[in-house]
C-alpha cells in the first residue's frame, strides 16, 4: 500500500471500530489492514490505535491524527472531482451548519432527494443557533440567518425573510391585543439572545423613516429559537420571527399575527465560507441544492 491506502485504511478503521468490518469495507483481507496500521504507526512513529481481543479504541495521538486524515482525504477528493460536472457522481464529505429552524422545516424535509441524487456524499450537518467557527470547526459552509459579524470570509446573501409579530390566543385571552405602539407599555415581549446576560433588544419596527426599537418588559429572556417560540405558544409575550418558520403554527391557530403594520427589517439569508479560491464542486453542488431549495421560503 502506498501512504494514501494507508491513511485512508487507518480512518475505515477508525469509523467502523473494527478491523473485521473495515476490512470488508475496503475488500481486503484482514490481515492487510493489520498490517497497513502496523505499517503507518511506524511510519509516523505513534501508536494510533488501541487493539484489544473485543474492540479497537483510538488514541489521543491517533484522534488528532484522524482529523489530519480527513482533511487530507477531503483535499485528495477535490482534486479528483475537480472537473467534474454537476451530473456526475460526486464523492467525499461536506460539513455545514444551519440554523435549527431551517433544518428542521427546510433541510431535513428535501435531504433524501439530494442524497439519491448524489449518494457517495458524505454530509455532516451542523443545526445550532450558534455562532460557529468556520475555520476551526472545520466547516466548508454555515448558512446564516440575520446580520453578519465574520471577517475575512465569503459572504453570498441568498434572499431575505421577511418577519412577522405574533402571540399565542391565551395570551390574547389574558393581556388583549395590542393595537399600536402606545400599547405597548401594557404589553410583554419574549427576549432573544444570543448569549445569557447580553442585553436584550426590544420592539423593532418601520417608523416610516427607519427601524426604530420600542424597549418592553418582558417575562423571560432566552437563547434559543425553539424555547422563544415555545415561550410566545404559552402566553409569555411577543415575538418577532420569520414568517416561513412560523407560518404552520399560524394556520393551526396555535400563534397570532399583531401589528401587521410594524414589522421588523426583513432578515438577510447568506452563505458564509472560507475565503478559498475555489470552491469543491460536490459543496458548490450543496450549496446551489439548498438555495434553490429556500426559494419555496424567501419572501413568504
Amino acid at each position: 500500500m502506498n501512504k494514501l491506502e494507508l491513511i485512508r485504511t487507518f480512518v475505515t478503521i477508525a469509523e467502523t471500530g473494527s478491523f473485521t468490518e473495515a476490512a470488508q469495507a475496503l475488500n481486503l483481507p484482514k490481515a492487510s489492514v493489520s498490517a497497513a496500521i502496523q505499517k503507518l504507526e511506524n511510519h509516523v512513529g505513534a501508536q494510533l490505535l488501541h487493539r484489544t481481543t473485543r474492540k479497537v479504541t483510538i488514541t489521543p495521538d491517533g484522534e488528532a491524527f484522524l482529523e489530519r486524515s480527513k482533511d487530507l482525504l477531503s483535499e485528495v477528493t477535490d482534486i479528483e472531482n475537480m472537473f467534474l460536472k454537476k451530473s456526475e457522481n460526486l464523492k467525499g464529505r461536506i460539513r455545514a451548519d444551519f440554523p435549527t429552524t431551517i433544518s428542521r422545516i427546510v433541510l431535513f424535509p428535501h435531504l433524501p432527494e439530494f442524497l439519491k441524487l448524489h449518494p457517495e456524499l458524505e454530509l455532516e450537518i451542523g443545526s445550532t443557533d450558534r455562532r460557529v467557527d468556520l475555520i476551526r470547526e472545520g466547516y466548508d459552509f454555515v448558512l446564516r440567518v440575520g446580520s453578519l459579524t465574520d471577517s475575512g470570509l465569503v459572504a453570498k446573501k441568498i434572499g431575505e425573510f421577511k418577519m412577522v409579530n405574533c402571540v399565542s390566543p391565551g395570551y390574547i385571552k389574558k393581556y388583549g391585543r395590542p393595537k399600536n405602539i402606545e400599547e405597548l407599555k401594557d404589553h410583554y415581549i419574549v427576549h432573544y439572545v444570543s448569549t445569557l446576560g447580553a442585553r436584550p433588544d426590544g420592539f423593532e419596527y418601520f417608523d416610516g423613516e427607519k427601524y426604530v426599537t420600542q424597549k418592553m418588559k418582558g417575562l423571560i429572556t432566552v437563547n434559543s429559537v425553539d424555547s422563544y417560540q415555545a415561550a410566545c405558544k404559552v402566553g409569555m409575550g411577543i415575538i418577532q420571527v420569520p414568517y416561513a418558520g412560523i407560518k404552520e403554527e399560524i394556520k393551526k391557530g396555535f400563534l397570532v399575527p399583531v401589528l401587521e403594520r410594524l414589522k421588523s427589517e426583513p432578515m438577510p439569508i447568506t452563505f458564509v465560507y472560507p475565503n478559498r479560491r475555489n470552491v469543491p464542486t460536490r459543496v458548490k453542488v450543496f450549496m446551489d441544492w439548498v438555495e434553490d431549495t429556500l426559494k419555496d421560503y424567501i419572501g413568504d
